[in-house]
């Protein structure tokens, strides 16, 4: 393993410019390790998450968690909700856990991990701090046209870039 290799690009820095909006948690700060809680190893729970300042025409957002780090070609997807209705501008720490802690009528998509909810952290032991991209997507469209047993994380994110109209990040970092 090679513990010096370079950071990969932003990945969102490669998608078609689109509105930027606000996004926060109260559980940890952009830049910042994410507390063991929201890590795989720890209590595995998805952050609290809350944004503002998304375009007026929003009909309803997709949030995702996304490491460009992991030593994959494609990195891994840890989280993927989708259909959250546009009057929704929080999601409480631990609404990654299934779909009936989500809000009506959103659902997860399975992560790489193949679970229908939020998987958190778990970079190679002494591998260097890892990127997680927490991303609030605000699409056009009220739903995505999405079989919720889809189990390609790839289609969704492509479809959900199809319809986005905004988008807000903030980055947490984890090491092992």
């Amino acid at each position: 393993m090679n513990l010096d290799r370079p950071y990969p690009p932003n990945p969102y820095d490669y998608l078609p410019q689109v509105a930027s909006f606000t996004l926060t948690s109260q559980n940890f700060c952009d830049g910042k390790q994410l507390p063991a809680l929201h890590a795989n190893d720890g209590g595995d729970l998805s952050p609290q998450l809350s944004w503002s300042g998304f375009p007026r025409n929003t009909k309803s957002f997709v949030v995702t968690c996304y490491d460009p780090d992991a030593p994959t070609p494609a990195g891994y997807w840890h989280w993927i909700a989708v259909n959250i209705p546009a009057s929704v501008t929080d999601l409480a720490q631990a609404a990654g856990c299934s779909d009936e802690a989500l809000p009506a009528g959103a659902f997860h998509i399975a992560n790489d991990n193949s679970l229908r909810r939020y998987s958190g952290p778990l970079p190679p032991a002494g591998d260097h701090a890892h990127r997680y991209f927490f991303v609030v997507h605000a699409l056009d469209v009220e739903r995505l046209d999405i079989d919720p047993q889809t189990t390609n994380a790839t289609q969704v994110s492509f479809t959900t870039g199809m319809h986005t109209l905004g988008r807000a990040l903030i980055v947490g970092t984890y090491q092992r």
